[in-house]
């Protein structure tokens, strides 16, 4: 291991500065429902889980969070507050580190530039004792950092993440990990390793975003992890998959096994992700307003085997949080809301099916694209 960071501590959990690489999962239940989550907090923690994810988009997920701190007070719990940044001081006391996304600091409070939101956030995060992650997102990545380095995706993720630290350091709070993810287990790979060098003391949370299904969404993590982390790169880390409600916890078992496999230096031939049809999908989280998003995305899996030679990517998105964003780049792409799914042909919208009509009109797309030559 080549990389030594600082040490960020999550209520009684280190991480970086030599620390176990930790694991993390994020619920997909609902936050309000506090029994449904305290469950599946519950399996996650029987399954060695060192951090779990939970969303608070509203008022109501706040009430339930408060109970849900009770219910599993052993549990370290992260919010993930998406564009809701303000709830902040509402859930800081009752979690152990707050995720923010930078690339979604702009959709509230407009007036207010970026800097004193951070400020604030750090301020909270410093006031309650707890911990702070910059996630940034493939998929929703700061307008701004776009902008600036247009056709450069991987150097406007790193850019940001190396922009949120400066911030953070200059106010003096120090106690934050930073993440840099994409679909794509190459780009993954480019944005760590670059972001590394630029902050080498800086704790990095490692995943592959939209893994998807198994086996995909494994060797995709696999593809990403085997080249970082025997650098050093990587102090915790989460494999998001695309999994029915109570099979959640399977990320945490495929965790542990990654990580056993890369210690024992046990490494998979890593395939040619570029060479065939790439079906991406989130990991089921809270934000899923329909369970049937696991369903479809198994049925598109199935339904697009014919086409598995064909240079094209299906995006398969489960809320309407990420889902517009993240399917722009997707040949096609579906984000499902809690009725309708919204198909795409990348940024273009084709229209919005209800969830049993969507796979014929799907399929029409598909073979419109199959049937084109090859580049």
């Amino acid at each position: 291991m080549g990389r030594t960071t600082r040490q960020v501590k999550v209520r009684d959990l280190l991480i970086g500065s030599g620390a176990p690489i930790s694991v993390q999962s994020m619920c997909a239940t609902h936050t309000r429902d506090v029994e449904a989550t305290t469950r599946q907090i519950r399996d996650l923690l029987s399954k060695g889980a060192d951090l779990i994810r939970i969303a608070v988009d509203n008022l109501s997920d706040v009430e339930g969070l408060a109970k849900i701190r009770k219910e599993v007070p052993e549990a370290r719990l992260v919010v993930d507050l998406q564009e809701n940044f303000p709830l902040a001081e509402k859930v800081a006391p009752y979690v152990d580190k707050i995720r923010y996304n930078p690339g979604h600091l702009h959709h509230l409070d407009k007036t207010t530039p970026i800097e004193e939101k951070v400020a604030w956030l750090a301020g909270v995060a410093k006031k309650n004792g707890i911990a702070l992650r910059v996630g940034v997102n493939c998929g929703s990545v700061a307008p701004e950092f776009l902008e600036r380095y247009a056709g450069d995706h991987i150097r406007a993720i790193v850019e940001s993440a190396a922009w949120h630290c400066e911030l953070l350091d200059k106010i003096g709070f120090v106690n934050y990990v930073v993440s840099l993810k994409d679909s794509d287990p190459s780009k993954v790979v480019a944005c760590n390793k670059e972001f590394s060098k630029r902050r080498p003391d800086v704790p990095i949370h490692l995943g592959v975003t939209e893994a998807g299904l198994l086996p995909d969404g494994v060797i995709k993590t696999l593809a990403a992890f085997e080249q970082l982390i025997p650098l050093g790169i990587g102090d915790t880390i989460r494999v998001s998959l695309t999994l029915a409600n109570p099979d959640k916890s399977q990320e945490i078992v495929w965790g542990h096994k990654i990580l056993k496999d890369i210690a024992a230096g046990r490494f998979i031939s890593v395939p040619d992700l570029g060479g065939g049809l790439n079906i991406i999908s989130c990991p089921s989280c809270s934000r899923v307003e329909n369970e049937d998003f696991v369903k479809l995305a198994m049925q598109v899996k199935e339904m697009t085997a014919y086409a598995k030679d064909r240079k094209l990517t299906i995006a398969v998105m489960g809320c309407r949080v990420n889902g517009p964003g993240e399917t722009d780049d997707a040949d096609l792409g579906v984000w499902c809301g809690p009725s309708t799914v919204t198909l795409k042909r990348r940024s273009a919208v084709i229209g919005s099916f209800k969830y049993g009509e969507v796979l014929p009109v799907l399929k029409a797309q598909l073979d419109g694209l199959a049937d084109r030559p090859e580049k």
